[in-house]
């Protein structure tokens, strides 16, 4: 980095919600099968927040769990991001509420809208506030309750998506340290041709809600599916790629590599494109869904905690998301 520091995980934390919706759950809401959605997505599962758990309330719980790991108080947090497309509200951030609920009254907070590329957005925006800016404690999370913003009729989309939150803490460490760890590399990128492709068509500025657009369900999700397939084969594996070269690193010093849990069968097209074998990549996606933004620091937290992931090993995070925005980041744990 060439700044003398080095920008730490020092603590993760998740959090799903009770409700567990399975495939056969979704057979009585909309016209499909436990057989048709694993085989073209790899879900079995996923976790549906309750009607009042926002997703400040999961990111909260979240954030406090990536704390305790971490050993840092609350007041110590300089900084919160939480990554997310389903905020409470439009106005205010949803990072605001959140530090309300955990009681971080030292910290400053905003949201980062990337999709379900935000987390690593927001990664690497909190590792330029600690290295540039005298900050030393940032709590980084994805949160999303996409169960809210999904038309439950609409195949295509509402067999996919599920509720969480997972959350880092960073700290600020030293080059000079022998043992010294923290993010590698990263690369963030993004192509605003293909908005359309993964959007909310109604709500903004653009198209203001009104009684057409809630008629015409534009509040939900829409999804062009097989073009964000090809893009986001494509764009993560060049960006995994480029993340390990801009570390230092080759693919075979990459202990594990957790991708966005989006599809299976993307899962399996980037572990071909990278040649890194499909048994060096964490997939909970069978059983949380694609949560989005929070999809990477769940699957990381989760990793840690069944000893996936130990301290020490070298991680490749990988994304795509709506935007179209993509990145991958390369961490030493």
């Amino acid at each position: 980095m060439g700044s003398g520091k080095r920008i730490c995980i020092t603590g993760t934390g998740s959090y799903l919600p009770e409700r567990i919706m399975t495939n056969q759950d979704l057979e009585k809401l909309v016209d499909t099968t436990d057989e048709w959605i694993e085989t073209r997505t790899g879900i079995k599962e996923r976790h549906i927040a309750a009607a009042d758990e926002p997703t400040s309330a999961m990111a909260a719980e979240a954030g406090k769990r990536a704390l305790v790991d971490a050993g840092v108080a609350v007041e110590d947090v300089d900084v919160i991001i939480c990554a997310t497309i389903t905020p409470d509200r439009i106005l205010p951030s949803t990072a605001c509420y959140t530090q309300h609920r955990i009681g971080a009254k030292n910290a400053f907070c905003f949201d980062v809208a990337a999709a379900c590329s935000g987390f690593l957005y927001a990664l690497k925006t909190a590792e330029g506030l600690l290295v540039a800016n005298g900050y030393k404690t940032a709590l980084v999370i994805g949160a999303e309750k996409m169960s809210a913003f999904i038309d439950w009729e609409d195949r295509g989309t509402c067999v996919l998506f599920g509720d969480g939150a997972g959350a880092v803490v960073l700290t600020v460490g030293d080059d000079s340290d022998a043992g010294s760890r923290g993010l590698l590399s990263s690369v963030i990128k993004s192509d605003g041709e293909y908005t359309d492709l993964l959007t909310y068509p109604a709500g903004g500025s653009e198209t203001p809600a009104s009684e057409e657009t809630l008629k015409d369900k534009l509040h939900f999700l829409k999804m062009g599916g097989n073009t964000v397939f090809k893009h986001a084969v494509r764009c993560m594996g060049a960006a995994a790629e480029e993340a390990v070269s801009k570390a230092g690193l080759t693919k075979d010093d990459i202990d594990c590599v957790i991708p966005h849990q989006a599809n299976l069968r993307i899962i399996q097209a980037i572990s071909d494109r990278i040649d890194i074998p499909l048994g060096r990549f964490y997939n909970n996606l069978e059983r949380v869904g694609n949560t989005t933004a929070a999809s990477v620091p769940l699957a990381l937290d989760e990793a840690l905690k069944n000893g996936r992931v130990k301290k020490g090993d070298k991680v490749l995070f990988v994304v795509f998301g709506g935007g179209f925005t993509w990145g991958a980041t390369v961490v030493e744990i």
